[in-house]
């Protein structure tokens, strides 16, 4: 599907989503770890959420991580590093618990350059938390797994519903191409080297099938 003008969904294609949805979600039990990564995007949740998970307690550094935003360049004049430190430290994050890491273009380069800022910090990395939007958890867990294999990996985002989420985003349409998009993704990238493989069950394969049939295209690769 292209374009701007917002699709009807009907109620087949929404349940289709849903098993999209909750298959991206790795379900990790949230947990102390020496450092948390916050994953560049076009969503400020990610920003939010990693200083609400700051103040509980769950790490003491984060780095934000990201250049140049292709889907709401409006938003990230200095790129989405630059502008989830600036969102993470309004919201209480002490300046001295955040690092940007702000020339990432993928994912698998938010790992690896946020490893290195890190490293050059000075900071000890056994553990990492992955913070991102929630259709993305999957794929930067699999992605991980290939870049940094020794280190041990928590995937958290925003605890919302797809339906909620897609009222804070631009709405199902966007919500559904944009993970269809990650989850093809997820199935392509071990093949090219930039992630580990992950197990896709059978009714979650036949729903992406479906709403690819339908044309929820937008975000998916050439």
């Amino acid at each position: 599907m292209t374009g701007t003008e917002e699709r009807r969904i009907d109620g087949r294609q929404r349940a289709d989503a849903a098993l999209v949805w909750a298959y991206h979600h790795m379900g990790h039990e949230l947990r102390p770890c020496d450092v948390a990564i916050g994953l560049g995007s076009h969503d400020l949740g990610v920003p939010a959420y990693a200083a609400e998970l700051f103040s509980r307690g769950l790490f003491n550094t984060v780095v934000f991580s990201g250049g140049p935003n292709t889907t709401a360049p409006g938003r990230f004049p200095e790129g989405e590093a630059v502008r989830f430190a600036e969102d993470a430290v309004a919201l209480g994050v002490p300046e001295s618990a955040v690092l940007r890491e702000p020339r990432a273009r993928n994912t698998g380069q938010n790992i690896a350059f946020s490893r290195e800022v890190l490293k050059q910090a000075g900071v000890k990395m056994r553990s990492v938390m992955l913070i991102s939007m929630p259709y993305m958890e999957r794929r930067a867990y699999a992605t991980c797994r290939q870049v940094w294999p020794e280190v041990q990996v928590v995937c958290a985002s925003a605890p919302l519903s797809m339906e909620d989420y897609a009222r804070t985003v631009g709405g199902e349409q966007h919500v559904i191409d944009h993970m269809m998009g990650d989850l093809q993704r997820v199935m392509e990238y071990p093949a090219r080297g930039f992630a580990v493989e992950q197990v896709i069950p059978a009714d979650v394969l036949s729903a992406y099938q479906r709403l690819r049939a339908d044309g929820f295209t937008s975000r998916m690769l050439g």
